[in-house]
């Protein structure tokens, strides 16, 4: 499904920097370049090729830019339509002006995610690796960007493809076994050929979310909150985690009144780590609406690291906060170990029950090591293979394996209990629109509308 017109957008983060590229992509891309363009004839050059020149201003008939100008000829491109990408001088200005003279020329401004929305429409991607395209561009860590980078080359794209066959293939071959039957046990044997695919791709898919979890923490994060008493150290650990100063740390308790947020790569898992102002009584209004969110915040949490002081009594604020975090996930932290101890290590363990209790000094920098550790265990019981395994990590493709999964499963039941075959089809039926969903087969225009208006202006 080629499109007619040619779009145009400024490709790199606006701001200085040595280089910016404005990309063209559509039947005029090369044409409408080539009448602004002072050097080869871009229409004649080879494809794939980069050629230096001026781009300029047809009203002034002046230099606007001194550009390199690359040229690729569809199909052999991301859109497989023409596309050309300018690299300008990196400054706002010039990059601009570049962008202005190409409008005028009849490009027209992409909205944001087109030039990957065409690939998709073009068939040069699928719908799962066009997704995977903004995962790649939002990557926290190394295994986040080796996840993205399997999907985006197909991996996922190629099991749902394989899936999706397997069931059509068993329904057509049941289909043929009822329309032309050349047995007496035929209705018998088409049963057990329908409960043994729909079995095997139900458990295939089983497997997929089975790790599912793991992929959703790798490709958004891992939604940390680090609660505690005032003045325990929490921001002092936010600061140790993050390597820099992004919180405030001082000796004056409930310091941080807002809701801090960062990124933190813990081992290769990303942790959306959040301070969150000390959760206690107050009748400061500030510091109220501060504590007021950081009990949103527990709620909203995949891990809470909870910081205790090795240098106090535990407190009735401390046992509240445990009551607050019970039935959660949280790891404890019992820090200030370079002071002399007052806590109660044993009470805090029958409180904490099975959960990890790791001991920091962090003005020393000592139990780092080992939180992290505790973390990576917590989630993915050590090391993260991103090798074998296909992560499923995005919240839409989950949500439409679950439905795939309970279509097969009300389809075995179904089997089981000997119903007529062209019931148990359509259970299997919607499986395979389910699992069409996913690569944009089964689609519908507003849904691919939606997901690529969430993409970056100029990809």
């Amino acid at each position: 499904m080629m499109e007619t017109d040619t779009i145009t957008a400024i490709s790199t983060p606006i701001g200085e920097g040595a280089i910016a590229i404005v990309r063209l992509s559509g039947p005029d891309a090369v044409s409408i370049t080539a009448d602004l363009f002072d050097g080869k004839d871009l229409t004649k050059v080879d494809s794939h090729t980069i050629n230096y020149g001026k781009i300029m201003d047809p009203e002034t008939n002046e230099v606007a830019e001194e550009v390199m100008v690359s040229v690729m000829r569809a199909p052999k491109t991301f859109t497989r339509e023409d596309v050309v990408e300018i690299n300008c001088h990196g400054g706002m200005v010039s990059v601009n002006r570049v962008l202005e003279i190409l409008l005028q020329k009849g490009a027209r401004l992409a909205e944001p995610g087109e030039f990957t929305k065409r690939a998709f429409l073009n068939g040069r991607i699928d719908l799962s690796q066009a997704e995977a395209v903004m995962d790649l561009i939002r990557a926290k860590t190394d295994k986040a960007m080796s996840v993205a980078l399997k999907q985006m080359d197909g991996r996922l794209s190629g099991l749902i493809q394989k899936y999706r066959q397997d069931l059509l293939e068993t329904v057509a071959h049941v289909e043929v076994n009822i329309d032309y039957p050349e047995y007496d046990d035929v209705e018998e044997m088409s049963h057990e050929m329908m409960k043994k695919k729909t079995k095997e791709v139900h458990d295939e898919i089983e497997e997929l979310l089975q790790v599912a979890k793991q992929g959703k923490i790798l490709r958004e994060g891992l939604a940390t909150a680090i609660i505690g008493r005032p003045n325990v150290g929490k921001s002092s650990l936010m600061n140790t985690l993050v390597q820099e100063n992004k919180a405030i740390v001082t000796e004056i308790p409930g310091t941080t009144r807002d809701i801090i947020e960062e990124y933190v790569n813990v081992r290769g898992v990303p942790l959306r780590l959040v301070d969150t102002a000390g959760i206690r009584e107050t009748e400061d209004i500030v510091e109220k609406i501060g504590v007021n969110r950081s009990r949103q915040v527990l709620k909203e949490s995949d891990l809470i690291l909870f910081v205790l002081n090795y240098n106090d009594d535990l407190t009735e604020e401390d046992r509240k906060l445990f009551e607050a975090i019970s039935g959660l996930e949280y790891i404890v932290i019992i820090n200030k170990t370079d002071l002399p101890q007052k806590l109660n290590l044993e009470e805090v363990k029958v409180i904490a029950g099975d959960r990890p209790i790791i001991s920091t000094s962090l003005i020393e920098e000592k139990g780092v090591d080992e939180l992290e550790s505790a973390i990576a265990k917590t989630f993915f019981a050590g090391d993260i293979d991103t090798g074998d395994l296909t992560y499923v990590s995005n919240v839409r493709h989950i949500q439409l394996l679950k439905q795939a999964k309970q279509a097969l499963e009300d389809a075995m039941q179904s089997l089981e209990m000997n119903m007529p075959l062209d019931i148990v089809q359509i259970d299997v039926t919607r499986t395979w629109e389910f699992l069409g969903e996913i690569i944009g087969d089964t689609a519908s225009d507003s849904l691919i509308d939606q997901l690529f208006s969430q993409f970056c202006l100029g990809k």
